[in-house]
C-alpha cells in the first residue's frame, strides 16, 4: 500500500479514484451508486456563501493588541488594562463593490477588529474615516443602493449616486474626504483606521465617558493618485488583499497605535454641535488625543473561506467597560449586522471556530441549522431550579441605552450650538487641504459629476458643492461645464 495520503470523503472514508466516475462499462453510462461523485459535485454546487450585501470584497490577517499605557482611569474593559496583549483579527474591505471589484476604486475602506479578550469577543466594526455619509440608520439601504447597480441595465450610475448625495446634505463631510487625496489609500497598511461612532466606556468606579477610537498605522498616511488607482484596477485588481499577505509573508508586520479622545459623560449634552452625529468629527483642540497601545499583524490566515470570509463581526459584541452611544447609526448596527450573519453563514455562526469566543460560553441558544457545540444541556431556559447559569448585574450596564429622553419620537437629533452639515466639511477643503490638495480634489469631483449625471442633479451638486465652500464650488462648476457643455 501507498504510503502517500489518501483522498477521503466528507467521513474520512478513502476513495478509490479522483480521476474516474463509476460508469457501466466503459462508456458509460454513470451509476447513481458513486457517492463519492455525488458528494464532490453536491459540495461544489454550495461551496459559496452569498457576498456581503456591503463590504463584499476585502481580505485581513490575524494579529494582537498590546496595551502599552494606562487608561484604567477611563474603562474597567480587561483588554485595556496595562500591559494586556489580546489576540485579534482584521478584516479591511471596500464598501461598494462586489466581490470581484478592483480593490482602488475610490471608495471607503471598512476596518473590522475582532479582540478575542478573557471577557468575551469585543468586535470594533468601522472605517478608514472618522465620519459617514449619513447619521440615522434608517438612510442606509437607500445609500447602499445609490453606490450600487440599476435596476433595468444592471450598470453603476454616478447620477444615482449624486442625487442621493445631493438630496441628504449631512453627507459633505464624508463626500468631501472621499474625493480627496485620502479616498484611495495606498495600502492597508498605510492607511488609519477609526471606530467612527462615539461610544461609552465605563471604568471600575462606574464612572462614564465618551470615546473616540483612531488607530494611526506607523507606516506613514499613504495615498493613491486617481491615474495611479486606474492604472492598478486595471494590473492587479487584487493589490490591497496582494500587498498585506506580501508583507506579512515577508516578515514586514503591519503595525498602528490607537489613540482615543475622551469626552467627559457631562459635556455631551451641551456641546457645541451633537457629539453623536457620525457625519461630525471632535476637534483635537477640544479632546486630545491619548495613547492606548499598539496594534500589530503578524499572521496571514491559513483559509481565506474559512477565516475571512466566514469571520462575522458585530458592533452589539461589546465587554463590560464598553458601551454604546445615542448615535443612531450605531444604534441601528447593533441589530443588522448579526442579523446579516445568520442570513449569510447561517443561524450558529457564533459556533465557526474564527468566530469562537477564547472563554466558556453558557448560552441557552440551542439548535438550528449546524449547530456544532453542546452548550449548556438541560435544563435549556432560564431561569431554572438546577444550577444553569444566571445572569449577573454587576457585569451589565454599559449596555444601557444613555441618554434616551423621556418622549418617545421620529426626529432629527436635538439642536445644538454648531450643528449644520457644511461647516466641518467647508474647513476641510480651506484649512485642511493644501492648495495641490485642493486642486485635485476639485479635479476629481469634476471628473465623477461628468460622467452620466443628468443635469437637474449636476444643478444640485453644484449647490451642494458651493454650500461647502463658495470657491470650490465655482471651480467645480466650470470644470464640469467645460467637459459637458
Amino acid at each position: 500500500m501507498s504510503s502517500a495520503r489518501v483522498t477521503t470523503t466528507n467521513a474520512g472514508i478513502p476513495v478509490a479514484s479522483d480521476d474516474h466516475s463509476l460508469t457501466a462499462g466503459p462508456n458509460g453510462p454513470i451509476l447513481l451508486q458513486d457517492h463519492y461523485l455525488i458528494e464532490k459535485n453536491a459540495q461544489f454546487n454550495r461551496e459559496r456563501v452569498p457576498e456581503r450585501v456591503v463590504h463584499a470584497k476585502g481580505g485581513g490577517a490575524f494579529g494582537f493588541f498590546e496595551t502599552t499605557e494606562d487608561v484604567s482611569q477611563y474603562t474597567k474593559a480587561a483588554l485595556f488594562q496595562p500591559g494586556v496583549k489580546t489576540e485579534t483579527l482584521v478584516r479591511f474591505s471596500s464598501v461598494a463593490g462586489e466581490l470581484g471589484s478592483p480593490d482602488t476604486w475610490r471608495d471607503p475602506r471598512g476596518t473590522a477588529i475582532k479582540f478575542y479578550t478573557t471577557e468575551g469577543n469585543y468586535d470594533l466594526v468601522g472605517n478608514n474615516t472618522p465620519i459617514f455619509f449619513i447619521r440615522d440608520a434608517i438612510k442606509f439601504p437607500d445609500f447602499i443602493r445609490s453606490q450600487k447597480r440599476r435596476a433595468d441595465n444592471h450598470l453603476r450610475d454616478h447620477d444615482m449616486q449624486w442625487d442621493f448625495w445631493t438630496n441628504c446634505p449631512e453627507s459633505a463631510h464624508q463626500v468631501t474626504w472621499l474625493m480627496g487625496d485620502r479616498g484611495i489609500p495606498r495600502t492597508w497598511r498605510h492607511m488609519n483606521m477609526y471606530g467612527s461612532h462615539t461610544f461609552l466606556w465605563t471604568n471600575a468606579k462606574g464612572e462614564k465617558f465618551w470615546v473616540k477610537y483612531h488607530f494611526k498605522t506607523d507606516q506613514g498616511h499613504e495615498f493613491l493618485t486617481q491615474a495611479e488607482a486606474d492604472r492598478l484596477a486595471g494590473e492587479d485588481a487584487d493589490y490591497h488583499i496582494r500587498d498585506l499577505w506580501t508583507a506579512i509573508k515577508n516578515g514586514e508586520h503591519p503595525s498602528w497605535t490607537l489613540y482615543v479622545q475622551v469626552m467627559p459623560f457631562e459635556e455631551a449634552a451641551d456641546y457645541r454641535f451633537n457629539p453623536f452625529d457620525l457625519t461630525k468629527v471632535w476637534p483635537h483642540g477640544d479632546y486630545p488625543l491619548i495613547k492606548v497601545g499598539r496594534f500589530v499583524l503578524n499572521r496571514n490566515p491559513e483559509n481565506y473561506f474559512a477565516q475571512i470570509e466566514q469571520a462575522a463581526f458585530e458592533p452589539s459584541n461589546m465587554v463590560p467597560g464598553i458601551g454604546p452611544s445615542p448615535d443612531k447609526m450605531l444604534q441601528g448596527r447593533l441589530f443588522s449586522y448579526p442579523d446579516a450573519h445568520r442570513y449569510r453563514i447561517g443561524t450558529n455562526y457564533m459556533d465557526l471556530p474564527v468566530n469562537r469566543p477564547i472563554v466558556p460560553v453558557n448560552s441557552y441558544s440551542k439548535d438550528g441549522a449546524m449547530r456544532y457545540s453542546f452548550g449548556i444541556g438541560d435544563p435549556v431556559y432560564a431561569p431554572n431550579s438546577y444550577g444553569g447559569p444566571h445572569g449577573d448585574a454587576s457585569y451589565g450596564g454599559d449596555e444601557a441605552a444613555t441618554g434616551i429622553e423621556q418622549e418617545v419620537i421620529r426626529s432629527a437629533y436635538r439642536k445644538h450650538a454648531e450643528d449644520d452639515d457644511f461647516t466641518q466639511a467647508g474647513t476641510l477643503v480651506r484649512k485642511v487641504f493644501s492648495d495641490e490638495e485642493r486642486e485635485r480634489f476639485i479635479d476629481n469631483v469634476a471628473g465623477h459629476l461628468s460622467k452620466g449625471v443628468s443635469k437637474p442633479v449636476l444643478e444640485k451638486a453644484f449647490e451642494y458643492w458651493r454650500n461647502v465652500d463658495k470657491a470650490t464650488g465655482d471651480k467645480i462648476a466650470e470644470k464640469v461645464q467645460a467637459k459637458v457643455g
